[in-house]
């Protein structure tokens, strides 16, 4: 959070930052005739909207509401502390990560928890560290009281220490993290704990932390920090604080980037296209739009629960299926994009931006649909935060020719500040709805995702093992979108090595709970066993949850992976 309250020197600071950065990129995109490759026969990871989250995105009172949010496939998002005193560029305080937590449930979206907004100001008024530390206690033990959310992936313990935090009055940061960590971990060992959330990426200040963390045993399991003057330097930094890593002997965390984007460009989705194609390229956990403004809007992402300009580049993100693709830009500035390959329905997604005049986006892989396509063109402008944009701008829809497994499609006019959208499928058409969703592209809490090749695209989630605790709780929630409201069969892909019937909770919407059983197969990461039940979903967006433990469920028996579930 780098807005909220600034002073008069920081915020000249940070718009000259961010100035700076928009001339460069738009002098770079000015040249036109950029040609991004797509590999959809490349991919790198599976679908996980890694980017698809926001902090402060959610206020109390379901803002924005449901509708709004299912669609995004939302991941991670970084809300204030209980009992939150942040007073964000000076709106009342709001968007508690507790009681939020209901709505965010219900979209499958993990929290962060901010602790330091338990402060009203902006940067934040150190006051002791009596004060700080009964502030602490008491964020821990509203977080244990609060028995039916589960969905807490992290304690971030301070806000860009680079900037806000008080040397002279609170001492040495590094010491103080040690007191912040230690202090958390002696109510709560099995939340994890995210930091240091510097503002900007910086090397030495980052090997600091890090070798002060290893040597007091205090190391963060989610490494975090903030790109907010460019997504140019995304890929250096990834690559910068690996190498660090590795260097002083420190296992692999996840990275978490828990905002990004400029204050000019949140709320273009051109140039927000290529932070999430960077980010999705680095191999981030799980990134989060900026908060410039309003809260409670995803930043800008919806005005009075309609879709700004914005929402449909997410959206795009949220209908990507299967796997991620290779995408490969002229340059770390100007045109950049993301991809996804689904191989169950055959449609490649592109969604690209940042460049202006007449482009290319060549797109390589595409054997598998034969030899002619159906190329769906579309765009989405930079409307603002208050511009409602009811559908993106059909540019073209057209049938093209694929040769040697690759076309190319050219983008005329272009628009620096929009964000453009590539849907190829196979001329003989797809199935109607998504009938298949992959287990690694959903939701999935306190589980992991691995490779199979016997996996439906090539991966499934394993060690969906905890239950008894909401901090440890492991279950998977598939966003699933339907198009009349009926019973449906929910046929499940899945393995169980251990010999015996294994069980998951099931249940969806909120509703109550049954139980689905999974009879012993071959060996666990080997797949092509089914099994089936009736779900009866409304029409569109449903959550469907299936738990090895979760709240209001006393827990499955046995062990079971997940491939797919299917819905017919």
């Amino acid at each position: 959070m780098r807005s909220p309250r600034v002073s008069a020197a920081a915020l000249a600071a940070a718009v000259t930052a961010t100035v700076a950065c928009v001339a460069l990129t738009e002098g770079t995109a000015s040249a036109a005739n950029s040609t991004l490759t797509v590999n959809a026969g490349s991919p790198f990871r599976p679908v996980s909207h890694v980017a698809a989250g926001g902090l402060y995105a959610l206020a109390e009172n379901n803002r924005p509401a449901d509708n709004m949010l299912l669609p995004l496939k939302l991941n991670t998002l970084t809300q204030p502390a209980p009992r939150v005193g942040q007073r964000p560029n000076g709106q009342p305080p709001g968007g508690d990560a507790l009681l939020v937590a209901p709505q965010a449930t219900r979209v499958g979206a993990a929290e962060y928890i901010r602790m330091p907004d338990i402060y009203p100001n902006f940067p934040y008024q150190w006051v002791s560290w009596n004060d700080w530390l009964s502030k602490v206690d008491t964020q821990v033990n509203d977080r244990l009281a609060a028995t039916s959310v589960s969905n807490i992936a992290g304690w971030e313990l301070w806000n860009e220490p680079d900037y806000t935090w008080n040397t002279s009055a609170a001492g040495d940061f590094n010491a103080g993290w040690v007191r912040t960590f230690q202090r958390v971990r002696a109510r709560d060992t099995l939340t994890p704990i995210v930091g240091p959330s510097t503002a900007t990426y910086n090397e030495s200040w980052m090997r600091s932390f890090l070798t002060h963390a290893r040597n007091t045993n205090t190391l963060p399991d989610i490494i975090c920090w903030h790109e907010l003057q460019t997504s140019a330097n995304i890929a250096a930094h990834v690559a910068n604080y690996r190498a660090l890593e590795s260097s002083l002997g420190i296992s692999p965390r996840r990275i978490s980037i828990n905002e990004y984007a400029t204050p000019t460009e949140i709320d273009q989705p051109g140039p927000v296209a290529s932070y999430i194609a960077k980010l999705e390229r680095a191999g981030v956990y799980d990134a989060e739009r900026a908060f410039w403004y309003e809260y409670g809007t995803v930043n800008g992402l919806t005005v009075n629960n309609q879709p700004t300009g914005s929402w449909w580049l997410y959206k795009w993100y949220g209908d990507m299926a299967g796997n991620m693709v290779n995408t490969a830009p002229r340059a770390q500035t100007g045109l950049d994009g993301f991809a996804s390959y689904d191989p169950t329905r055959r449609i490649v997604n592109v969604a690209f931006g940042g460049e202006s005049g007449t482009n290319f986006v060549r797109v390589t892989g595409l054997s598998s649909l034969g030899s002619q396509v159906r190329v769906l063109v579309e765009s989405t402008p930079a409307s603002g935060r208050f511009t409602q944009v009811s559908a993106p701008t059909t540019i073209s829809n057209t049938t093209a020719s694929v040769t040697n497994g690759e076309l190319t499609v050219t983008v005329p006019n272009m628009s620096t500040t929009s964000a453009y959208h590539i849907v190829i499928q196979p001329t003989s058409g797809v199935p109607s709805y998504q009938q298949r969703y992959e287990a690694e592209n959903a939701a999935i809490f306190r589980a992991n995702r691995f490779g199979s090749s016997s996996a439906s695209a090539g991966a499934y989630v394993g060690q969906i093992d905890n239950t008894g605790d909401p901090r440890t709780a492991s279950y998977v929630d598939f966003i699933v979108n339907v198009p009349t409201a009926r019973a449906y069969t929910m046929r499940i892909g899945y393995a169980n090595g251990t010999g015996a019937t294994a069980t998951h909770g099931l249940a969806y919407n909120g509703g109550g709970w049954s139980t689905v059983s999974y009879p012993p197969t071959g060996a666990w990461g080997q797949f092509g066993a089914t099994v089936s039940t009736s779900v009866n979903l409304r029409a569109g967006y449903n959550a469907i949850r299936l738990a090895k433990g979760a709240p209001f469920f006393s827990g499955g028996t046995g062990y079971a992976e997940l491939d797919y579930i299917e819905l017919t």
